[in-house]
C-alpha cells in the first residue's frame, strides 16, 4: 500500500509536517516495497482552499491512506469520498510513522481534527471596528 505523509522534507529522515494543507511535501511510501517518493504540496501557497487541493494532490498520488496531524472537514471529506483512510500522528521522522503505520499503532481520523480556516482569514474585529 502506498502511504501518503504530511511532511517538511523530501526523504525518510524528513519530519512530519502536522499542517496538512500548508506541509511542504507529501511523502509516498510504497509499505511492501519501501520506494519512496517526495511531492511537492503546491496547494500550501494558496490563499484559500488548502486544504482541498492538498487532499486533491494525495488522492492523485495513488495512496490508499494518509498520515498527517491536524486535518479539516473539508479536506477530510475529500479524502473519504476517494476511499482513503486518515491517521494522526503526533509527530516523528517519516521513517518512524511508517513503522507505526505497519504495526498498526496509530489512530484512524474519522472526524476533523481542525476546523474550518476559511483561507486564513481572521475572524477578529479588526477594521470592521473602526
Amino acid at each position: 500500500m502506498k502511504l501518503a505523509i504530511s511532511a517538511a522534507g523530501k526523504d525518510r529522515e524528513s519530519r512530519l509536517d502536522s499542517r496538512f494543507g500548508r506541509c511542504a511535501y507529501f511523502v509516498v511510501c510504497d509499505t511492501e516495497t519501501g520506494e519512496v517518493q517526495a511531492v511537492p504540496n503546491e496547494a500550501g501557497e494558496a490563499g484559500g482552499g488548502a486544504g482541498i487541493k492538498a487532499a486533491q494532490i494525495v488522492v492523485g498520488t495513488g495512496a490508499g491512506a494518509l498520515v498527517t496531524g491536524n486535518i479539516g472537514p473539508n479536506a477530510l471529506e475529500v479524502l473519504q469520498r476517494a476511499g482513503l483512510k486518515s491517521y494522526v500522528a503526533e509527530g516523528g521522522k517519516v521513517e518512524e510513522i511508517v513503522e507505526a503505520f505497519n504495526s498498526g499503532r496509530l489512530r484512524e481520523i474519522t472526524d476533523p481534527t481542525t476546523g474550518h480556516h476559511g483561507g486564513l482569514r481572521g475572524s477578529g474585529r479588526g477594521a470592521r471596528s473602526r
